[in-house]
Protein backbone atom coordinates (compact mmCIF):
# COMPACT_ATOMS: atom_id res chain seq x y z
CA UNK A 1 0.00 0.00 0.00
CA UNK A 2 2.57 1.71 0.97
CA UNK A 3 4.73 1.64 -2.67
CA UNK A 4 1.70 2.28 -3.94
CA UNK A 5 0.68 5.39 -2.16
CA UNK A 6 4.13 6.54 -3.13
CA UNK A 7 3.86 6.07 -7.16
CA UNK A 8 0.89 8.39 -6.74
CA UNK A 9 2.84 11.39 -5.61
CA UNK A 10 2.15 13.81 -8.06
CA UNK A 11 5.41 15.44 -8.51
CA UNK A 12 6.99 11.97 -9.13
CA UNK A 13 3.89 11.02 -11.63
CA UNK A 14 5.39 13.85 -13.37
CA UNK A 15 9.03 14.16 -13.04
CA UNK A 16 9.96 10.99 -12.29
CA UNK A 17 11.91 9.28 -9.51
CA UNK A 18 15.15 7.43 -8.81
CA UNK A 19 15.48 4.58 -5.99
CA UNK A 20 16.35 7.06 -3.59
CA UNK A 21 13.69 9.55 -3.71
CA UNK A 22 10.84 6.76 -4.12
CA UNK A 23 12.93 4.88 -0.79
CA UNK A 24 12.51 8.14 1.30
CA UNK A 25 8.69 8.23 0.50
CA UNK A 26 8.71 4.53 1.14
CA UNK A 27 10.57 5.17 4.75
CA UNK A 28 7.96 8.05 5.50
CA UNK A 29 4.75 6.14 4.86
CA UNK A 30 6.03 2.77 6.32
CA UNK A 31 7.02 4.78 9.57
CA UNK A 32 10.39 2.78 9.71
CA UNK A 33 13.79 3.27 8.95
CA UNK A 34 15.22 0.27 8.07
CA UNK A 35 13.64 0.36 4.19
CA UNK A 36 16.97 -0.83 2.65
CA UNK A 37 18.45 0.35 -0.84
CA UNK A 38 18.02 -3.84 -1.60
CA UNK A 39 14.47 -3.37 -0.76
CA UNK A 40 13.92 -0.75 -2.96
CA UNK A 41 16.14 -2.30 -6.07
CA UNK A 42 13.97 -5.12 -5.54
CA UNK A 43 10.37 -3.12 -5.26
CA UNK A 44 11.68 -1.32 -8.88
CA UNK A 45 12.50 -4.33 -10.81
CA UNK A 46 9.30 -5.85 -9.36
CA UNK A 47 7.60 -3.14 -10.48
CA UNK A 48 9.21 -2.69 -14.09
CA UNK A 49 8.76 -6.39 -14.89
CA UNK A 50 5.26 -6.25 -14.22
CA UNK A 51 5.03 -2.85 -16.82
CA UNK A 52 4.12 -0.58 -14.37
CA UNK A 53 7.15 1.61 -14.44
CA UNK A 54 10.13 1.88 -17.07
CA UNK A 55 13.18 3.21 -16.59
CA UNK A 56 14.58 6.66 -18.91
CA UNK A 57 17.19 6.18 -21.06
CA UNK A 58 20.35 6.92 -20.10
CA UNK A 59 19.73 7.65 -16.23
CA UNK A 60 18.85 5.96 -13.27
CA UNK A 61 15.19 7.71 -13.30
CA UNK A 62 12.07 5.75 -13.52
CA UNK A 63 8.69 7.04 -14.68
CA UNK A 64 4.92 5.21 -14.38
CA UNK A 65 3.60 4.04 -17.52
CA UNK A 66 -0.46 3.99 -17.89
CA UNK A 67 -1.02 1.25 -16.39
CA UNK A 68 1.44 1.90 -13.61
CA UNK A 69 -0.92 5.36 -12.82
CA UNK A 70 -4.23 3.63 -13.48
CA UNK A 71 -2.81 0.61 -10.72
CA UNK A 72 -1.70 3.10 -8.54
CA UNK A 73 -4.29 5.08 -8.11
CA UNK A 74 -7.06 2.30 -8.26
CA UNK A 75 -5.19 0.46 -5.65
CA UNK A 76 -4.71 3.63 -3.23
CA UNK A 77 -8.50 4.52 -3.82
CA UNK A 78 -9.89 0.71 -3.10
CA UNK A 79 -7.86 0.74 -0.04
CA UNK A 80 -9.00 4.03 1.10
CA UNK A 81 -12.84 3.66 -0.18
CA UNK A 82 -13.48 0.04 0.74
CA UNK A 83 -10.94 -1.55 2.62
CA UNK A 84 -10.66 1.19 5.68
CA UNK A 85 -13.99 0.78 6.00
CA UNK A 86 -14.53 -2.70 5.43
CA UNK A 87 -12.11 -3.58 8.12
CA UNK A 88 -14.16 -1.54 10.47
CA UNK A 89 -17.01 -3.46 10.00
CA UNK A 90 -16.40 -6.53 12.43
CA UNK A 91 -16.56 -3.58 15.48
CA UNK A 92 -19.66 -3.72 17.70
CA UNK A 93 -20.28 -0.18 16.60
CA UNK A 94 -20.51 -0.54 12.43
CA UNK A 95 -23.90 0.16 10.49
CA UNK A 96 -25.43 -3.26 10.31
CA UNK A 97 -25.37 -2.60 6.59
CA UNK A 98 -21.43 -2.19 6.36
CA UNK A 99 -21.28 -5.47 8.52
CA UNK A 100 -23.64 -6.70 5.91
CA UNK A 101 -21.24 -5.95 3.07
CA UNK A 102 -18.54 -6.96 4.58
CA UNK A 103 -19.89 -10.62 4.83
CA UNK A 104 -21.27 -11.11 1.38
CA UNK A 105 -17.70 -10.27 -0.01
CA UNK A 106 -15.74 -12.50 2.63
CA UNK A 107 -18.29 -14.76 1.17
CA UNK A 108 -17.66 -13.88 -2.46
CA UNK A 109 -13.71 -14.19 -1.83
CA UNK A 110 -14.19 -17.60 -0.37
CA UNK A 111 -16.69 -19.06 -3.16
CA UNK A 112 -13.90 -17.72 -5.75
CA UNK A 113 -10.83 -19.06 -3.93
CA UNK A 114 -12.65 -22.31 -3.25
CA UNK A 115 -13.61 -22.55 -7.52
CA UNK A 116 -9.64 -21.85 -8.33
CA UNK A 117 -8.74 -24.47 -5.84
CA UNK A 118 -6.43 -21.84 -3.28
CA UNK A 119 -5.34 -23.31 0.23
CA UNK A 120 -7.62 -21.55 2.83
CA UNK A 121 -5.94 -18.73 4.53
CA UNK A 122 -4.86 -19.38 7.83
Amino acid sequence: MALAGALCQTLLAATGFTNKNLRVLMTGLLGTTSYSTGQMTYDLRRLRLNGLIRRLPRSNRYVLTEDGVRIAVFYTKIYNRLLVPLTAADQAQAPPELRAALKTITRHVDDYATQARLPRAS
